[in-house]
């Protein structure tokens, strides 16, 4: 007569010696799981962090060139009194406003990738260091 594996003594599966390698194995296994973990993690804040430096620098630039157009506007003002002076001057207003959206939007993913910590990777383990000692 056969029996189901799991009613099998624990002798016949390598006793108490196979039972701790399959621990030890699922342990192992456990642990690459949380290393990928915090490595994705790590991974998404990094690209967010890139991201907001990128929209920043990108803001930086329009800021610049706003300041350009500004003095444009001041000089085309003061030397013609013309109506095409309002056009350099609605420019600049468009480009302060991109500046001032592009400074938000990477601020706010600045924020979001600070500091590169795998933070759920780090509550998994321990949850499953608390999970093994008990």
């Amino acid at each position: 007569m056969h029996t189901p594996a799991s009613e099998q003594p624990v002798t016949q599966n390598g006793g108490l010696g196979g039972a701790a390698k399959e621990v030890a194995e699922r342990a192992s296994s456990i642990a690459r799981l949380e290393v990928e973990l915090a490595a994705m993690e790590v991974k998404s804040k990094v690209e967010s962090l890139g991201i907001g430096i990128g929209l920043s620098v990108g803001a930086a630039v329009f800021a610049f060139l706003m300041l350009g157009f500004l003095f444009a506007t001041l000089a085309a003002g003061l030397a013609t009194f013309l109506a095409w002076w309002l056009s350099l001057l609605f420019v600049t207003i468009f480009l302060a406003a991109l500046a001032f959206v592009l400074a938000m939007v990477g601020v706010g993913r600045i924020k979001r990738g600070t500091p590169p910590m795998p933070e759920q990777a780090i509550r998994e383990a321990k949850l499953t260091t608390e999970a093994i000692k008990h």
